[in-house]
């Protein structure tokens, strides 16, 4: 082999050991369940409700005063990984009182999750989302209108106070989306979360 092809060679294997060192700095930076700071071994279901809530369907803004959810954690792969069991909704309205909301109800559950990395911050992303929301009222525009909710959120992690927070800025952070009547929505929203089961009372963080 003469020695411009031994060059080819080697500057193709050290090519080829970068790529590897970088994906596999990668894939070991993606963020994991921790209880007391120690990684999450089998499962935990962790529930919460949500605080200050709220979806803007395009031209109106639903909430619900009881805005439940459980999550089913674990790890797989090196990464944090989830499915969204049940999200009951309870007392909803919206900002106008000519809008009433009828009827609203998670669906196509259960809804997959991950955590992920956005500028060394963690991540939760929500996959597979349905919510559909019937509107009511004689003088409202989506009156007895069936306006179902789907896509993708993500939001950003808060290891000091346990919770996660869904708005536009992370939404577009983790590049998901939510859409309604053909059109991109808004969700905003702070979910604290606490463990059910067998971590009780013990510190969940991501990282």
């Amino acid at each position: 082999m003469n020695r411009k092809a031994t060059r080819m060679l080697l500057r193709g294997a050290l090519a080829a050991l970068v790529i590897s060192a970088v994906f596999a700095g990668s894939a070991g930076a993606a963020p994991v369940w921790k209880f007391q700071g120690s990684a999450l071994t089998g499962s935990e279901t962790v529930v919460g409700g949500a605080e200050d809530s709220a979806m803007t369907v395009p031209g109106l803004t639903t909430d619900c005063e009881n805005f439940l959810y459980d999550l089913l954690i674990s790890n797989s792969a090196g990464t944090g990984q989830g499915e969204v069991g049940e999200v009951p909704l309870f007392d909803c309205g919206t900002n106008t009182e000519v809008c009433t909301v009828d009827a609203i109800e998670a669906e196509e559950l259960p809804w997959s999750s991950k955590l992920t990395t956005v500028s060394a911050k963690p991540y939760i992303v929500i996959e597979g989302i349905r919510v559909s929301v019937l509107y009511g009222g004689e003088e409202c525009a989506l009156s007895e209108v069936l306006v179902p909710v789907t896509g993708s959120a993500g939001g950003s992690i808060d290891n000091t106070t346990e919770s996660a927070t869904f708005s536009s800025t992370t939404l577009s952070a983790t590049g998901t989306k939510l859409k309604a009547l053909g059109q991109s929505i808004t969700w905003n929203g702070v979910f604290p979360t606490e463990a059910f089961e067998w971590h009780r009372e013990q510190a969940l963080t991501a990282s």
